[in-house]
Parts: structure tokens; C-alpha cells; sequence
């Protein structure tokens, strides 16, 4: 464990360097720029609260708000995640040039991905304002949930990077795993529109406990319920560690395959 803090310390500016190249490549020749991280989520929310209010009409009170929090989770968790999966692939030519611990480059991605949610909270907090969602002290309860669900970004990106090496055909397979992880979590629908059956299939999906207790923090002014809560704690961790296990058993061999 020192060994790996010592390494990290040593090439931790490697870390802001990517993080701040992806900024500029990112946002590059856009006029509104970082403005977009805010934008985006609203005229998101927008549109599909239109269609789910008036179309679907689902009674669910202050939508837009309930809508934004499980959809800005989700998107901070696809972008993470998607970037991640290509992060060593797509640093083939650096990686054989130039030593350096290869868990910093979907360390990155994920860093980038969160700080670009951590921007879109912005919006967010436009939008609680404007339904005048009153916060309550279990509010604190937020940046914990945020917390592990970093871990659970990082450490399954760390496992779709590792495995991606090997297998480029979950680039492709992985756009339909998180289409269909969007229907499986409620986030444009509340969980009481499934049937009990389904509803006891979601309770495994470990993003409904991530979402539904920032839910509860932030929305409906009420403390997670401490088994979802548990979810999130086990998941984050639990992902972490087994991303970082197959990450490091596999990195050695990256260079033959990258």
C-alpha cells in the first residue's frame, strides 16, 4: 500500500495533465464551453419531462427535479464508464513510449467524468430552486453516496479497461449494456409502475440504490433506508476492489495486446 501511494504521489501531475488536456480537447472551438455541462442536463430534463408529464403522465411530485438527480447520476456514470473502457487502448502509443502506472489513465477519465458532474450540479441546484425543494440536514448524507458511487465508477472502469484490452468487442457490446441499464433503473419512472416481482429484480441493480438515496437526500428530505444504504457501500467498494484486482493481475501483459 505505501509502495502504491508512493507511486501515485511521484506521478499524480500526470493526472492533472490528461485531466486538463481532456478539458481543452473537449470543449475546444465551443462557444458557450464548460457552460455546456450545465446546459445540457437541463434541455435534457426538459424534453424528457415533457414526454413523460404530458404523454406517459406519471404522478410524480416535482418531475423535473426527480427526473435530474437519477439522470445526472446516470450520465456521470455512462461518460465514466465509456471513456475508461478505451482509456489504455487509446494510449497505446504513450504507454509504449513512457513508463508510468497504467490505473492513471482510467483513473483519469473517471476524475474527468466527475468533474464534469460535480458542474452539472449547477443545474441541479437551478432546479430545486425554481420547484423550491426544501433541503434538510440529510443532505449530508449526498456527498457520502457520491463518494462510493465514485468507487463504483472507477472500479468497474477499471475492470472494462483491463478487459477491453483483450476483448475490443465490449466497445461495441457495452453501448447496449447501458442502454438497457437505463430501462432497468428508475430513473424517468418510479419503481411503483413495476410490477412487485420486477421490483424486487431492480433491488439488485445497484444503481437504483445509488439514485434512490440521492433521492432521498436531496428531494424528499428523508435518510436513505440503511439496507440501500448498505447496497451502496458494499457495491462501491466491492466494485473498486475487484476492478483494481483484475486491473493489476492483467496490466503486465497490456503491452502485447495494445
Amino acid at each position: 500500500m505505501k509502495k502504491l501511494i508512493r507511486e501515485f504521489r511521484k506521478h499524480s501531475f500526470l493526472l492533472y495533465y490528461l485531466t486538463a488536456r481532456d478539458f481543452k480537447v473537449k470543449y475546444r472551438r465551443s462557444f458557450l464551453g464548460i457552460a455546456w455541462s450545465v446546459l445540457n442536463p437541463l434541455f435534457m430534463m426538459i424534453v424528457v419531462s415533457a414526454v413523460f408529464s404530458f404523454i406517459f403522465r406519471f404522478n410524480i411530485e416535482k418531475f423535473p427535479v426527480y427526473l435530474i438527480l437519477g439522470q445526472t447520476l446516470f450520465n456521470f456514470l455512462s461518460e465514466a464508464t465509456t471513456s475508461a473502457l478505451s482509456s489504455i487502448t487509446g494510449s497505446a502509443a504513450l504507454i509504449k513510449k513512457v513508463y508510468m502506472p497504467k490505473y492513471i489513465f482510467p483513473l483519469e477519465k473517471v476524475a474527468f467524468a466527475f468533474v464534469n458532474y460535480l458542474i452539472s450540479l449547477i443545474a441541479v441546484a437551478c432546479v430545486m430552486l425554481y420547484f423550491q425543494v426544501e433541503l434538510t440536514w440529510y443532505v449530508l448524507y449526498a456527498p457520502l453516496i457520491l463518494v462510493f458511487f465514485f468507487f463504483f465508477c472507477l472500479g468497474l472502469g477499471l475492470l472494462l479497461a483491463a478487459v477491453t484490452v483483450f476483448f475490443r468487442d465490449i466497445m461495441h457490446l457495452y453501448n447496449v449494456i447501458l442502454t438497457a441499464w437505463t430501462y432497468v433503473t428508475p430513473i424517468f419512472y418510479p419503481i411503483d409502475a413495476l410490477s412487485p416481482t420486477f421490483q424486487k429484480v431492480i433491488a439488485f441493480n445497484p444503481l437504483y440504490h445509488f439514485v434512490n438515496n440521492f433521492r432521498c437526500a436531496l428531494l424528499w428530505g428523508k435518510a436513505p433506508g440503511g439496507l440501500s444504504m448498505l447496497a451502496c457501500v458494499v457495491s462501491g467498494v466491492g466494485m473498486l476492489l475487484i476492478g483494481a484486482l483484475v486491473f493489476r493481475k492483467k496490466q503486465d501483459k497490456f503491452i502485447l495486446y495494445i
